[in-house]
C-alpha cells in the first residue's frame, strides 16, 4: 500500500473503502486536524468522507442564533465569503436563551441542531449567540465529531489591546455576565484594566424589536447602556464589549446617544474570518470570482411565524432572499 494511503487509513482509524481511497489519493486529499479557538481547547477532525469532491464544488454555512442577533455575524462572512451558500437559523421559539436553566438550553440546541443539519447538511457551523457558544458549543461537538463548529465569546481581548484609559466595559447578557468563562477572559487578558461588567436584560429584545420595524425608544436603549460609561477625563471608559451578537444591531443609537465617544468592539469580522480559515482547512479556498445570488441564501425561524415586512425588508437586505419551513417548537 502507498504511503499516503496507509497514512489515510489511520488518520480514519479505519481501512477506507478502496473507492473512497483511490478517489482521495487522485484528489491528493489530506485529512486537516485544526484548532477552533475562539472557545480553547476543543479539536476537530475532518474525516476523509468530508473532504471528497470539497474542491469541486461551494461550501455550505448554517449560522444559528436564538434570533436575529447573528445577522451582524452573518453579514460579516458574507463579506468574507461571496462564494457560500448560508443559511440563517434563528431559534425564535426558544427566545431569549438566557432564561433557560443550562441543561434545558444543552437539551434544546442538541434536538435543535441535530434537524438542521440532517436537513441542511452544512459544511460548518457558526455559533454567532454568546449564550449558546459558552454553554452548549462543548457538547455539540461531542453529539456532533464530524462537524466543524465555530463560536462566539466576548471581545476582551481585543477590547484590552485598544484602550488607552484601560477602563472597559462588557454590555452582555445578565448570564454571560456572571458565567466563570467571563471572570477568565478578564483574568487571562485583562488583568491590567478596570472591567465593567453590565447585564442587560432587555437590550436584545430592543433589537429584536427595532428589526421587527417597532418603535423603540432613546430613553429605554440609554437605561441599558448608561452603566457602561464609568469615570471623567482622561481615565474613563474608551471601550465597550459588544458581548451579545444581538447588541450591534443598534449600534447607530448607542453611538448618538452615549455621553462621550468611545469603541464599539463587535466581534462578528473575527468569528467570519475563523470560519474563512476553518472552510480553507476543509478545501474550500475562497473562489474570488464567484459570488452566490441572493436567491441561494435562505432563513428558519423555529418558531414557523412568518418575518413582517420590516424584518423580511431586513432580511433582504442582507441576501436572505428564501423564508425555509422548519418549525421546530418548545417543549419543557
Amino acid at each position: 500500500m502507498e504511503p499516503l494511503a496507509e497514512r489515510l487509513n489511520a488518520r480514519a482509524g479505519k481501512t477506507l473503502p478502496g473507492r473512497l481511497l483511490n478517489e482521495l489519493l487522485r484528489s491528493s486529499c489530506l485529512i486537516k486536524v485544526m484548532q477552533v479557538d475562539l472557545i480553547a481547547g476543543n479539536r476537530y477532525r475532518a474525516l476523509p468522507s468530508q473532504l471528497v469532491g470539497t474542491m469541486a464544488r461551494r461550501p455550505e454555512i448554517l449560522v444559528f442564533d436564538s434570533g436575529v442577533g447573528g445577522l451582524t455575524v452573518l453579514a460579516a462572512i458574507l463579506g468574507a465569503r461571496p462564494d457560500a451558500s448560508l443559511t440563517y437559523v434563528a431559534d425564535d421559539a426558544a427566545f431569549p436563551y438566557g432564561r433557560w436553566s443550562e441543561a434545558a438550553l444543552v437539551a434544546r440546541v442538541g434536538m435543535v441542531m441535530e434537524r438542521l443539519i440532517a436537513r441542511f447538511r452544512p459544511d460548518i457551523v457558526v455559533i454567532a449567540c454568546n449564550t449558546a457558544s459558552t454553554l452548549v458549543l462543548s457538547s455539540l461537538r461531542e453529539r456532533f465529531p464530524a462537524m466543524p463548529f465555530v463560536g462566539t465569546v466576548p471581545a476582551i481581548k481585543p477590547a484590552a489591546a485598544y484602550s488607552r484609559s484601560k477602563k472597559i466595559s462588557v454590555l452582555a447578557t445578565p448570564g454571560t455576565v456572571a458565567r466563570d468563562y467571563t471572570r477568565a477572559l478578564i483574568d487571562a487578558y485583562a488583568a491590567d484594566c478596570e472591567v465593567t461588567l453590565v447585564g442587560s436584560n432587555r437590550l436584545a429584545g430592543l433589537a429584536e424589536a427595532a428589526m421587527r420595524g417597532e418603535p423603540v425608544a432613546d430613553a429605554d436603549i440609554s437605561a441599558e447602556i448608561a452603566p457602561c460609561f464609568v469615570g471623567e477625563g482622561a481615565s474613563r471608559t474608551d471601550c465597550i464589549v459588544l458581548a451579545c451578537t444581538h447588541y450591534p444591531l443598534l449600534l447607530d443609537r448607542y453611538e448618538a446617544l452615549a455621553p462621550w465617544p468611545v469603541a464599539w468592539i463587535d466581534p462578528a469580522a473575527a468569528i467570519a474570518r475563523r470560519a474563512d480559515h476553518v472552510l480553507v482547512e476543509l478545501g474550500f479556498a475562497l473562489r474570488r470570482d464567484e459570488q452566490r445570488e441572493a436567491s441561494s441564501h435562505r432563513a428558519v425561524f423555529t418558531s414557523g411565524a412568518h418575518p413582517g415586512a420590516a424584518l423580511a425588508r431586513a432580511l433582504g437586505e442582507r441576501g436572505l432572499a428564501q423564508i425555509v419551513d422548519e418549525t421546530i417548537s418548545v417543549s419543557r
